[in-house]
């Protein structure tokens, strides 16, 4: 059976890798600080946090269009791109979000531009490719 949404499989698949390797992270801040909840008002911990929160706001909407994308047109070089672009921004934000800056802007701005990208995309094909209506009823086959 062939795989459908290649890209979309391994892009949520590292998405999923990235979060928990965040929060071990978080945990690691915790045990070190002793802050057992929230985030205790040490600014290492709210960045980390803040880290996590802001990948579980853009990772759904990426997986998404990444995932619409590839059903409508199929896998393409552009959806591999995507993917791995998205991830390496993620990366970047993180290492920024703990005094790395040019990881931080990079990050956000690498994430904005494949939010964009894949959001015109999805538009275009949405706009400019004929579809067909689908049926409204189902005729199932008689059991004769």
């Amino acid at each position: 059976m062939p795989i459908i949404l290649p890209a979309t499989l391994v892009t949520a698949a590292a998405c999923a890798v990235l979060s928990v390797w965040m929060a071990m992270r978080i945990g690691q801040l915790r045990r070190a600080r002793k802050i057992w909840v929230g985030d205790g008002g040490d600014p290492a911990m709210v960045a980390r946090m803040r880290a996590q929160a802001n990948f579980v706001e853009y990772a759904p909407f990426v997986l998404i269009l990444l995932g619409l994308l590839e059903l409508a047109k199929g896998p393409s070089v552009w959806a591999w791109s995507y993917g791995l672009v998205f991830i390496i921004a993620r990366i970047c934000h993180v290492f920024g979000m703990d005094g790395w800056k040019p990881g931080r802007m990079a990050g956000a701005i690498l994430t904005m531009i494949i939010l964009l990208l894949l959001a015109g995309e999805c538009a275009w094909v949405a706009f400019s490719t004929p579809y067909v209506t689908a049926p409204m009823a189902v005729t199932l086959p008689s059991q004769g």
